[in-house]
């Protein structure tokens, strides 16, 4: 179904809204914005257990030898392996449903992203809960029945349609209710979505284990008790956010439109179907794209990446990485896990620090951070990991990492400042096709250099230093991107008689009781009420964040 097909939804002419149309949506006079966010962490941090599936494929690897894996033999290749009932999925197929789940992310909320912004992001909220949770529940069917394809289709395909669509659901309405902090606002939502493998992993460890029997690795059961909890979370959020009433600004507040300091700052809007022909929407694609690209490259490698450059050092045995016996192997392999669960931290706390600190410094100027700081950390890593420095080469992965996720939490402002915010979900579900395009490129990088590396004889405590410059490359590409990126041209934007249009098919409102009495968001929201949103994810991520810290303290240790 299109995009413009998906638009025409909704209530009939003069017809009642229905409970899920964006005219419900409208919040009334004495309505806090702050509870707006939590709504979108509901969602954000449901969702974001994608980045955590990975703690399924060592149980489901052994889904019917339970102990031991039952190798399939030469003769069942990847597509006989959609469909055996006789022996396990290997590690390396399973691993496809994470691939799907980015490339689905990226289509959907490029194809979809238009109708978003007239359907609402309550309606875009409950279709990603639908899509989801209940492709987890397809996956569930799979795991029992033993057959992968429903399980590419359940969490690969539909889950990751939900993904595309909950991921840029709150960006246009957070950008709206808070164009004083655009930045810190879509932080705070894209923060979520790092953080949710933190809750989500160690709850689908914990629920393996209970399910566990001697007949049964306890994923089908896990998968059932997270779809349902996973459901009602992102219903309470769906049904959580609001609209502010077309004009709505906050008390107090004035753009800055006459400050020339502010000229990357449009107060016009460009419409969606325009992006692809902008020279900017090309650059911001590319400054994505590469940092992405290179922070998503060391992600995937972290863990063996440290163990191989420091190999026994790291629990204090004067030995490569090569001449470690199995119990030093499993020794390490635990210190590296901890060294995960840190930069899982970093990733999660530099979606909202850099994000908020782009509405001081300005997100051009955030970005030429990230590409020199960035291209500086990865410089020195080769030097630091051959002077044995675990300190600076550590650090440096941490910095990496914090940029990285600040990346994906900053670009949303960044593209409400140069296209405005009339239709900015709709234009970063285009852009999201650049996160599609790193999540290929950037570890396709990193695994075939070292693969290269290794096939030269270059010693696994060295096949590293080359990736690392190439890697320094790309985000020079970045800031050379970055630099060019202008205000953009008159031409682009819509004329006010557009933006009437738009706004109409957007069912836009200059106040709730526009769309009768009763059907909006009225009424002053109770403190006690706000801080009940904010417990409700906040509890949850605590958690998380208290369980990572207890991985990350192995590395320490």
């Amino acid at each position: 179904m299109s995009s413009v097909g998906l638009g025409t939804m909704g209530a009939a002419p003069g017809a009642a809204p229905g409970l899920l149309d964006k005219e419900r949506t409208i919040a009334g006079p004495g309505f806090n914005r702050w509870l707006v966010p939590p709504a979108a962490l509901a969602i954000h941090l449901c969702i974001g257990m994608a980045y955590g599936f990975s703690v399924f494929w060592l149980p489901l690897s052994k889904a019917l030898g339970i102990k031991e894996a039952i190798k399939c033999g030469p003769e069942v290749g990847f597509i006989a392996e959609l469909f055996t009932t006789t022996c396990d999925w290997k590690i390396s197929t399973l691993g496809w449903m994470y691939t799907l789940f980015f490339v689905f992310l990226g289509c959907s909320a490029a194809l979809w992203g238009g109708w978003l912004e007239r359907a609402g992001p309550r309606k875009a909220g409950v279709v990603s809960a639908v899509c989801w949770c209940g492709g987890m529940l397809i996956s569930a069917l799979g795991i029992h029945l033993h057959q992968f394809w429903l399980m590419i289709l359940g969490s690969g395909v539909i889950g990751g349609i939900g993904l595309g669509l909950g991921y840029i659901s709150p960006v246009s309405t957070l950008i709206k209710w808070f164009p004083d902090r655009r930045g810190m606002a879509t932080g705070m939502a894209i923060m979520g979505f790092g953080g949710g493998a933190m809750i989500g992993s160690p709850l689908a460890a914990e629920l393996m284990k209970t399910f566990a029997t001697p007949t049964d690795v306890g994923v089908t059961q896990t998968f059932i008790v997270m779809a349902l909890v996973y459901f009602v979370f992102m219903l309470g959020g769906a049904f959580g956010y609001r609209v502010p009433p077309t004009g709505w600004k906050p008390a107090g507040w004035v753009p800055k439109a006459a400050d020339t300091s502010n000229a990357m700052i449009t107060q016009r809007h460009v419409h969606v179907k325009k992006v692809w022909g902008i020279p900017q929407f090309w650059l911001v694609w590319i400054v994505l794209c590469m940092n992405v690209s290179a922070g998503i490259g060391v992600i995937g490698m972290a863990s063996p990446m440290l163990q191989e450059v420091f190999g026994g050092s790291l629990i204090g045995v004067a030995k490569k990485f090569g001449e470690l016996d199995k119990a030093q192997l499993t020794a390490i392999a635990g210190v590296a896990a901890g060294f995960t669960a840190l930069l899982s931290l970093f990733n999660i706390g530099g979606r909202f620090f850099w994000a908020s600190l782009s509405d001081k410094l300005g997100r051009k100027m955030t970005y030429v951070v990230f590409f020199v700081l960035g291209g500086v950390c990865y410089a020195s890593m080769p030097g630091s990991a051959a002077a044995g420095s675990m300190l600076l080469f550590v650090g440096a992965v941490c910095i990496i990492l914090s940029m990285y996720g600040g990346g994906f939490a900053t670009v949303p402002a960044y593209l409400a400042d140069l296209f405005g915010t009339q239709m900015v979900g709709a234009i970063h579900g285009r852009l999201l096709t650049a996160w599609a395009t790193a999540g290929i490129l950037g570890p396709v990088v990193v695994n075939y250099m070292r693969d290269y590396q290794l096939g030269l004889g270059i010693p696994r405590e060295q096949v590293y230093n080359q990736t690392m410059y190439i890697l320094v490359g790309m985000l020079v590409i970045g800031l050379i991107c970055n630099l060019l990126i202008r205000p953009v041209a008159d031409k682009w934007f819509m004329s006010e008689a557009e933006l009437a249009e738009e706004k109409r098919l957007a069912h836009e409102r200059a106040a709730a009781a526009e769309v009768g009495s009763g059907q909006g968001a009225g009424g002053t929201t109770s403190p006690a009420v706000v801080a009940l949103a904010w417990l409700a994810v906040g509890v949850p991520l605590a958690w998380g964040v208290y369980k990572t810290l207890i991985s990350a303290s192995k590395f320490f240790n």
